[in-house]
């Protein structure tokens, strides 16, 4: 039996037909928009002669009703300078090989490397078998199952910690997940001298709708996002380490916080015109999202120098940069097999040292 004209599944509502068509026979199809079946009357198989009403009932229009996030789109001339750093690191990155130099530790289970600016993590990765076996004849045999501890942006320097062993390795990311490991890093940045010497900020953190890493209100974790996922909170403390080269690099000790605390709800007011100068932090992130200590420098309009991503200058002082200046100076935990509290340390990088050395 043919499908009514008024339920057929494929076409909608088509002209009255009372029998399927010979295939040789044109048929005129009048398409109209379909309905589901609790649209029409409640027996649409019957013959009665009334009309049936075609209007969708109870189907309101809903938009969803998106947070909106608190920090700028991404800078027009950041997509191309991005590209050809990004080139340029490939490149590099595929000729890496680690040297003594680079490594900052090293025991039966995990590795700890300092890794330059601009390369990026997995040739880091990719290299330890080679250096490995290099160290040692019986290694060449029997290399270890190697993972990436925690990652850095490719721009960002500083340590990386290397396990040897699945078992090590899923104790490490419990650690992380679980908010066990203390780190902290050193940035670089411009913009006007901050009137405190210590803040933490808090804020919720995601993606856009064309997808970069945005800071959102701290009210909005939670919250459902375009791409599906939610916002999520995120919280960093800083230290002020120098301004112009003028101030004394403190040695690095647990963050003590203070009352001078910023809890994000509305976007941030920036000092266009303000003077522009040379700040050193150190940033203690107490959580762990993508770009986090970059994101927050920019909320607190002092992005760090070379981070075209997040309104950071690109050229300066009639010097052009190939990257952000950020480091991750330290990582420590308990020690996922000796239980012991470990920490690692990396070298500040020459762009630090002359920040706190007055010209």
């Amino acid at each position: 039996m043919p499908f009514p004209a008024a339920l057929n599944p494929i076409f909608g509502f088509l002209s009255p037909i009372s029998h399927y068509p010979n295939p040789k026979t044109k048929l005129s199809i009048a398409i109209f928009p379909c309905y589901s079946l609790h649209h029409l009357s409640s027996n649409p198989m019957s013959s009665s002669s009334g009309p049936i009403n075609l209007a969708p009932q109870n189907a309101p229009l809903t938009v969803q009703n998106y947070p909106t996030p608190l920090s700028p789109p991404l800078p027009p001339i950041s997509k191309q300078i991005e590209l050809a750093r990004a080139m340029t690191a490939s490149s590099i990155s595929s000729l890496f090989a680690l040297s003594r130099s680079d490594i900052l530790y090293e025991d039966q289970w995990l590795l700890a490397v300092n890794k330059p600016q601009g390369i990026y993590c997995e040739a880091v990765l990719e290299s330890v078998p080679r250096f490995l076996a290099d160290l040692s004849e019986e290694a060449k045999g029997t290399l270890p199952e190697l993972h990436l501890a925690n990652r850095l942006d490719r721009d960002t320097s500083g340590v990386t910690v290397i396990t040897k062993s699945h078992k090590v390795a899923s104790k490490l990311v419990k650690a992380f997940t679980d908010h066990k490991v203390k780190k902290t890093y050193i940035a670089l940045c411009v913009g006007s001298a901050p009137k405190w010497e210590k803040i933490t900020i808090k804020s919720g953190h995601g993606r856009s709708k064309f997808g970069a890493w945005r800071v959102y209100a701290a009210s909005d974790v939670g919250r459902t996002l375009p791409g599906g996922s939610v916002v999520r909170d995120m919280e960093t403390s800083f230290e002020l380490l120098s301004v112009n080269g003028q101030g004394n690099f403190k040695e690095l000790r647990e963050f003590e916080k203070d009352e001078n605390v910023i809890v994000v709800e509305e976007k941030a007011v920036k000092d266009a015109d303000g003077k522009k100068d040379e700040i050193l932090i150190r940033a203690f992130p107490q959580s762990g999202r993508t770009h986090q200590i970059r994101l927050h420098c920019q909320y607190l309009g002092i992005s760090i120098r070379g981070d075209v991503k997040y309104e950071g200058v690109y050229e300066w002082k009639e010097k052009i940069y190939d990257g952000h200046e950020l480091h991750a100076e330290s990582l420590s935990f308990e020690h996922p097999i000796t239980g012991l509290p470990v920490m690692f340390c990396a070298p500040l990088p020459s762009w630090a040292k002359e920040a706190v050395q007055p010209l």
